[in-house]
């Protein structure tokens, strides 16, 4: 059986109890942080951004349905009752409060199988040895094995997308709240908050093998826990994003290549603007966080002025890389504690046109993992990363990327200055403050 009863493989006792340990980061004892001067409805329901808490609260704010009639509130504990609350008509305020673990995939990944779709097949056609590695499977008829995981793929689609309406709080109750297997689609709508959850990311249950991705061929997968897509006024507070039971280290090869299932946990792409993240957990993923999906001019021209987002106080813990990657983006980066994992590829990915403010972070690295590989250059693009500590020290990150690339040097200075900002600690005191403070069941 499969991650999610297919395909023949199964995940380990063992492995799920490593997958595990990044679900109970949001089960630990609550903490909150001090918001001076700030008054907020004893509701957490209905608090709203503060004011200066990042490029959300830029304009308008983020109020998400704080001012929710109470026929507009619902209270919901399987996937059917939260897809349902999202559907009710009309965009006036909604509240959504998530009460245990709400499953998208319940039944597993035979139910969303096409009939006559068989995982042992497609590998048999498409073996390097039969299929060989020049052509890809886009051509491939309806009925041919490929097609059939296409259909596949479509009705698990459809089943565990869930569309946020604007003015809407998603907030889950009390510790344990979760989403399961589902993927947030935050698309084209305004005024929207997310807190107190824990996502476990959806797995892909029909990849698709492209043997013309690379030199070996790759496996690709869909589906992020959360998207924000078009949306201005988005607040994701006090979450935690784990690949939980289905860590990658759990999963098979296949064509001497990973059977990849998982895409990242949040990409913010397509003329997305004014986002905060705060106080959240990302653990235990690879590609993680995406802002600008394309380097193309047709997407520069509409992503040009607009991803504007905030990342702070939250928990990078065992990643691999884009925490965050950013092409276009206005993205200020300050008061995260960023720990690399033993496959740990870089925190910062700086983009195409990206303008990055990194400032009052600590990374705790791995032995044998120097400050240098904290940036990771993609395209000449200036960016600010000033008081930084790595492994306890101060570091200039730009310095020790160019000491070790001179022949791809960075440029410091990212050309603006953030000022919607809470307040700031030195960073020495990130680890301490974060760890404990952030990630779903640390919310009051």
């Amino acid at each position: 059986m499969s991650m999610y009863g297919w395909h023949g493989h199964a995940t380990s006792r063992a492995a799920a109890l490593v997958g595990c340990t990044a679900l109970v980061l949001g089960l630990t004892a609550a903490t909150a942080e001090a918001r001076p001067g700030h008054h907020q409805p004893r509701d957490t329901a209905r608090q709203t951004l503060p004011a200066h808490d990042g490029w959300a609260a830029q304009g308008t704010g983020t109020t998400g349905g704080a001012d929710a009639a109470a026929q507009r509130v619902f209270t919901v504990s399987t996937w059917d009752e939260f897809r349902a609350a999202l559907a009710v008509e009309g965009t006036a305020p909604r509240i959504i409060k998530v009460r245990g673990i709400v499953d998208a995939v319940s039944e597993g990944c035979a139910a969303f199988a096409a009939p006559g779709y068989d995982f042992d097949a497609y590998l048999e056609k498409y073996s390097p040895e039969n299929w060989g590695m020049d052509t890809d499977l886009s051509a491939e008829p309806d009925d041919s094995p490929e097609g059939l995981r296409r259909a596949s793929a479509a009705r698990q689609d459809r089943s565990i997308k869930a569309n946020v309406p604007s003015n809407t709080t998603i907030i889950g109750l009390g510790r344990d709240a979760a989403l399961k297997g589902a993927s947030l689609q935050i698309k084209g709508v305004d005024n929207v908050i997310v807190r107190n959850l824990t996502f476990e990311s959806p797995v892909d249950c029909f990849p698709q093998w492209d043997p013309t991705d690379g030199d070996r061929g790759n496996w690709n997968s869909e589906y992020d826990s959360a998207v924000v897509y078009g949306s201005t006024h988005v607040w994701l507070d006090h979450n935690t994003f784990t690949d939980g039971e289905h860590p990658d280290s759990a999963a098979p090869t296949y064509f001497g290549m990973l059977y990849q299932q998982h895409d990242g946990q949040l990409d913010i792409v397509k003329g997305a603007d004014h986002v905060t993240a705060s106080w959240n957990v990302f653990a235990e993923h690879d590609k993680t966080i995406l802002i600008g999906n394309s380097d193309s001019e047709s997407t520069a021209a509409v992503d040009r002025g607009h991803l504007r987002v905030t990342f702070h106080h939250n928990l990078f813990k065992n990643l691999v890389e884009r925490t965050p990657r950013v092409r276009f983006g206005q993205v200020d980066v300050y008061n995260n504690h960023f720990v690399g994992s033993d496959d740990y590829g870089y925190s910062f990915g700086v983009g195409k046109e990206s303008a990055i403010v990194a400032e009052h972070n600590a990374f705790t690295l791995p032995a044998g993992v120097g400050p240098a590989k904290v940036l990771k250059r993609w395209n000449d693009s200036p960016l600010s990363a000033a008081h930084n500590r790595v492994n306890g020290r101060s570091v200039d990150l730009i310095a020790a990327h160019n000491a070790a690339n001179p022949d791809a040097p960075l440029r410091s200075g990212a050309g603006w200055t953030p000022t919607l900002r809470t307040k700031v600690l030195p960073a020495q005191a990130v680890p301490g403050v974060v760890d404990h403070g952030a990630g779903a069941g640390r919310l009051r």
